[in-house]
């Protein structure tokens, strides 16, 4: 079956080369949220390191081009967004991501989620100034979709009031911040197209975190407002606060009270309208500016794999692994070099006369030795002698008689009987044997 002219046989080095193609030419590049380990600095200025969660992890490298914009020390353990292309270092077979981008995480997160789902509903059409509805002139009423009690309301009321008190105001009560929001936002619009009472909507509230002010950044809300029959006029939070409803609505209004002043129809109409159209313009450049960004990152991506500079940077990831392994040879040559060294120093110390005087010293330590074996050689010979006359003595002992099998009779006061004609019938003897002793009554005596 091998020798099949249709079997498909690869090397290492071309079967790594068609898995980073693949890698390479599938995937774009990625955000990755996770925890920073391994990480290690190369004298190249390159950073290399792991990313990982709590079941999987990845090689990561970040060439010293990059990693220079980085505006802090990246340290193990720190969690991070880093946006990155995925690819195969082809040496050792690695499959790892290069890293362009490298931010600490949390507001980053955030921004990163907002920048994607900018970019997602931009390709989507929902930012396109084609699809802009104009703001009706001679506005007579307005609806407001915001908090209640809030100071964006507020804001706006006393705007109308002063520049245009004839106009009619709607209010349609929403939350506009927390978990339930953007949906109560979207049925807040859907609403006032249903009623159809209004002439324009304003979607406002006051300034805020980011966090604060996400549920503006909600997907299905950028849809509702994109869909709306009735224009509308997005003033979320202070001038520099920037959310996905700005983008779609059909006018941004830097604050509540400028949102209130471009309804609230002056004698500066003309003035305000030449500012709208001027603003629609910004959003269109800006908008065709991204869309050509975008496009101009698919086709580096698509270009990536051929870049010179992306070589270079694999050809000097492999100089720093060669510069370790240099590094760990010459120590291990180090090392070598400093054994022979100390065999050299013993081969002197054998000659110096510290190792005579040692011989000596070792010499009389086995005299000594002899001596207190000789002395305890005598000890075990007089021992020896002393156990032999215990048992000489021991053998006419009347306990070794005893144990022998013979025993001794006492009568009831205790004296030794020899003569059967001591004894009366009746009377009661104790023998003592060689372990234990027996009593006994007299009932026959034989002479």
């Amino acid at each position: 079956m091998l020798n099949s002219p249709s079997a498909n046989i690869y090397n290492i080095s071309k079967l790594n080369s068609e898995i980073k193609r693949l890698l390479e030419g599938n995937f774009g590049r990625v955000w990755v949220n996770a925890e920073i380990s391994n990480f290690v600095a190369a004298s190249s200025g390159h950073w290399y390191f792991t990313l990982k969660d709590a079941r999987s992890q990845i090689k990561c490298a970040m060439f010293k081009g990059r990693n220079r914009a980085v505006k802090f020390r990246p340290k193990n353990g720190q969690q991070v967004m880093v946006k990155a292309n995925i690819s195969v270092y082809e040496p050792r077979g690695d499959y790892q991501l290069l890293v362009d981008v490298m931010d600490m995480a949390g507001d980053g997160l955030l921004q990163q989620q907002f920048e994607q789902l900018k970019c997602d509903l931009a390709a989507q059409g929902l930012f396109s100034s084609e699809h802009k509805k104009p703001l009706p002139s001679g506005i007579k009423k307005i609806g407001i979709i915001t908090s209640a009690t809030g100071a964006a309301v507020h804001d706006v009321l006393t705007v109308l009031k002063r520049r245009n008190p004839l106009v009619d105001v709607v209010i349609y009560p929403s939350q506009v911040q927390g978990d339930t929001a953007a949906q109560e936002l979207s049925n807040a619009i859907v609403q006032a197209n249903n009623r159809n009472e209004v002439d324009v909507l304003l979607l406002t509230r006051g300034g805020g975190s980011m966090e604060d002010l996400w549920c503006f950044n909600d997907q299905y809300l950028a849809h509702t407002i994109f869909n709306s029959p009735l224009p509308i006029i997005s003033a979320v939070g202070h001038e520099v606060d920037v959310t996905i409803s700005d983008f779609v609505a059909d006018y941004r209004a830097p604050t509540p009270s400028a949102a209130a002043e471009i309804l609230s129809v002056s004698n500066e109409e003309q003035k305000q309208q030449c500012t709208m159209l001027s603003r629609q313009l910004h959003h269109a450049i800006t908008n065709n500016i991204h869309a050509q960004r975008q496009q101009l990152h698919e086709l580096a991506s698509r270009l990536k794999a051929q870049d010179p500079k992306f070589k270079l940077a694999q050809q000097a990831q492999y100089i720093d692994e060669l510069s370790h392994q240099i590094i760990t040879t010459m120590s291990a040559k180090l090392h070598n070099n400093e054994q022979r060294l100390a065999q050299l120093m013993q081969r002197l110390l054998q000659q110096s006369p510290q190792a005579k005087i040692s011989a000596h010293a070792a010499h009389n330590q086995q005299l000594a030795t002899r001596l207190k074996h000789a002395i305890a050689q005598q000890l075990t010979t007089q021992q020896a002698r002393y156990q032999g006359l215990m048992r000489e003595l021991h053998s006419v002992s009347p306990i070794a008689t005893l144990a022998r099998g013979y025993s001794i009779t006492l009568d009831e006061n205790k004296q030794v009987v020899t003569q059967a004609s001591e004894l009366s019938i009746g009377d009661t003897l104790v023998t003592k044997l060689h372990q234990g002793e027996v009593t006994s009554k007299v009932t026959l005596i034989s002479e």
